[in-house]
């Protein structure tokens, strides 16, 4: 984690809370970062997870 942090300027405070539970809050600068840092996308670094998988399902409408 260290080489990360050094290499993309982002602290490793941010970087532990990021890889910890759910529930971290981050910035899209970092996520700029870390994508050009790995060579990849957003989405190849996050997870779209509701709070609710029964709500989510009622959002979606029928089938």
């Amino acid at each position: 984690m260290s080489e990360i942090a050094t290499e993309t300027g982002i602290n490793r405070t941010v970087l532990s809370k990021m890889s910890g539970p759910r529930g971290y809050n981050t910035t899209t600068d970092v996520l700029e970062r870390l994508c050009r840092y790995f060579g990849c996308q957003a989405g190849d670094l996050v997870e779209y997870v509701p709070d609710d998988p029964e709500a989510s399902e009622e959002d979606e409408g029928p089938s």
